[in-house]
């Protein structure tokens, strides 16, 4: 058996064996990705119709990849009132957005009690809108700052009606990687903790890796690795009770930053990549090609390698679009499933927790 039928089968392999996947050619990798992905989806690509809001770009934490966070690179700060953002949550509603995601900055500014008000006044006046919200990131933030506890945090979130967490922070698993990219973030061990425990609550969440930078092939794998590890009995996964819903390989925006990267990779490094998720993910539901970061044409394409959902219409993005990516405006419901649809695949639009609502 050779190295690409043990990593389908589930072989226990380490990172450095399964960094041999890529050299495998990449219609190989395409190929068994895709086989996988279609006997879970057939022909479906899911998108969802959301709206992204992020309350401040005023950060405690510096982190050299970054281009959202107010500094020299970008000298405007802001900060959101709780009455600005339940404005565009009501009108994004009234769009048609089923999902608001909100995720920010690290504001040393706004209290815990402003976070709890936040998301119970979302829910109090939008209560049929999903809310997503606070990566495991803010949540550590949140802790080190008022000293109250993970836990405790994560428990008064679900009280306040958060529905699920994105899967923002984990950038690269590495901790010497992550000493130098985002030095005083939180830890790998403690997002995995954070997210397992938001897990054991019976709320669903996502996981990320941010990649391209100055990761090598072998930290993306382990990186895999423990999600793989980290994930919930699949059982438990697929009734919505707790679990990964997706993972989420996100590509590295070079613009307007302090990282100093050079070779950025290529597209058959990046589709490779996410091929490799899939086949090592399998007990992850979804891979996501997050149009955002990979631009359209590249996500459409990863659809054909393992991933199976574009994510959403958007309607507003600053974090992505800081560091180059054209994704300002978000996406118009209609292009999307032209798109879609022009790809040769089924258009079906989804909810936050993957429940199909409507094919287009």
């Amino acid at each position: 058996m050779d190295l690409l039928d043990k990593a389908i089968t589930g072989e226990n392999l380490s990172a450095h064996e399964l960094s041999k996947l890529y050299e495998y050619d990449i219609f190989t990798l395409g190929k068994a990705a895709d086989t996988i992905r279609k006997k879970k989806y057939t022909n479906k690509v899911f998108f969802n119709m959301n709206r992204h809001i992020n309350p401040s770009n005023i950060c405690a934490d510096v982190c050299k990849f970054c281009a959202f966070s107010a500094s020299r690179k970008n000298p405007n700060p802001y900060e959101m009132t709780i009455d600005e953002i339940l404005a565009q949550t009501i009108s994004s509603y009234q769009r048609g957005a089923k999902e608001v995601h909100i995720v920010s900055a690290h504001n040393p500014n706004y209290s815990y009690e402003w976070y709890i008000e936040l998301f119970s006044t979302i829910k109090k006046n939008v209560p049929d809108i999903h809310l997503k919200a606070m990566t495991a990131a803010e949540v550590d933030y949140l802790d080190r700052k008022f000293g109250i506890g993970y836990q405790k945090v994560l428990e008064d979130m679900a009280k306040a009606g958060v529905d699920s967490m994105p899967g923002g922070g984990a950038e690269i698993f590495d901790e010497k990687i992550r000493k130098h990219i985002c030095n005083g973030k939180v830890s790998s061990q403690k997002w995995i903790q954070i997210h397992q425990y938001w897990h054991s609550l019976g709320k669903m969440s996502n996981c990320t890796m941010l990649f391209g930078h100055i990761e090598n092939r072998e930290h993306r794998i382990d990186h895999m690795l423990r999600i793989k590890n980290a994930q919930q009995d699949p059982q438990i996964v697929e009734a919505k009770n707790g679990g990964f819903n997706a993972f989420i390989p996100l590509l590295y925006q070079k613009q307007n930053n302090y990282l100093k990267v050079e070779d950025f990779p290529s597209g058959q490094e990046i589709l490779k990549t996410i091929s490799i998720a899939r086949i090592i993910l399998q007990n992850v539901p979804h891979i996501k090609a997050y149009w955002a970061t990979l631009s359209m044409n590249l996500a459409l394409v990863a659809q054909e390698f393992g991933a199976d959902d574009m994510d959403g219409t958007i309607e507003a993005e600053a974090i992505q679009s800081a560091g180059g990516a054209k994704s300002k405006s978000g996406m118009g419901k209609d292009d999307m499933v032209y798109q879609i649809k022009n790809a040769g695949f089924r258009a079906i639009e989804r909810d936050s927790l993957y429940n199909e609502l409507q094919e287009w």
